[in-house]
């Protein structure tokens, strides 16, 4: 069991489903505020490490809201893309999951606003908007083959616009250090700053998610289809069941019918139900 699985089975009910939907929200709420006054978000909301110090918590949170564009047609079309791809992920990691991935995410940015406070003296313009555009990489990891009309005419395919994704954050890397021009430098650094950061989240998600293949959609209707067919085929009869000690409850297979399966017992389900490796992880959980 990989190190996020784990992490599942101890906190997995304090998980936020449909956790897109409310950040979605935060971002209109960030989009009038900046309508009605900027200075409301940098004065009292962003992510100014001095401000913390001195007692300003809040800030750890509400930096978040800070919309992708000033522009309303760009931010609708953004927080579209950004609900339509956190709403597929989640589907297919589940809510704890796409929690841990947006959450670790944010975490990191407050840490790498904090080491750089500690060396400069000073905050960084920091937003969750390159966040958001790594979610792009997660969704190219879990669905490479589907396809997105580019300019709305063109169909690509989500892998190669996720290559297209990483050559930008590449180049946001890159300008930091070219452009050393007052508040400009300061803003191309704080995007390189993101970038770093939500790459780095993107590579630990992964790392210490072993078992992500299972979340694939040709993974996932891969053992549909396997369980449609089990149903079908005649439970096993009384003289496999004969001495053995360990039945999966979906399937009926055993260690004798099927010695190469292995078998657990599953935490969450009442009466010490145990399943093979094959039901292990798709079974529905008897309250």
């Amino acid at each position: 069991m990989d190190f996020i699985s784990k992490l599942e089975r101890k906190f997995g009910r304090f998980a936020i489903p449909h956790l897109m939907y409310y950040i979605i929200i935060l971002y209109v709420v960030g989009f009038v505020l900046n309508m009605v006054n900027p200075a409301i978000y940098t004065n009292y909301l962003s992510l100014n490490v001095a401000a913390i110090l001195h007692g300003q918590v809040w800030r750890l949170i509400t930096f978040i809201i800070y919309p992708p564009s000033s522009s309303l047609i760009f931010v609708l079309f953004a927080l579209y893309l950004y609900y339509m791809i956190g709403m597929q992920i989640e589907m297919a990691w589940g809510a704890f999951r796409f929690n841990l991935y947006f959450f670790s995410g944010v975490l990191f940015h407050i840490i790498a606003q904090f080491i750089f406070y500690g060396f400069a003296r000073t905050s960084l313009p920091i937003t969750t908007t390159y966040l958001n555009l790594s979610l792009f990489f997660a969704f190219a990891a879990i669905y490479p083959n589907v396809q997105f009309l580019l300019f709305f005419v063109i169909p690509v395919k989500v892998k190669w616009l996720a290559w297209l994704d990483g050559a930008f954050f590449l180049w946001t890397i890159i300008q930091a250090f070219m452009v050393n021009d007052g508040g400009i430098g300061f803003i191309y650094k704080a995007d390189a700053l993101c970038s770093v950061v939500s790459i780095l989240n993107f590579l630990l998600f992964f790392i210490f998610s072993k078992h992500t293949r299972k979340f694939r959609p040709s993974e996932i209707k891969r053992k549909a289809e396997f369980k449609h067919k089990m149903q079908e085929v005649p439970r096993p009869t009384k003289i496999y069941e004969m001495g053995a000690k360990h039945k999966c409850a979906v399937c009926g297979r055993t260690e004798i019918s099927n010695p190469e399966l292995e078998f657990r017992y599953c935490s969450k389900c009442k009466g010490n139900l145990e399943y093979c490796q094959d039901h292990l992880y798709t079974h529905q959980h008897v309250e």
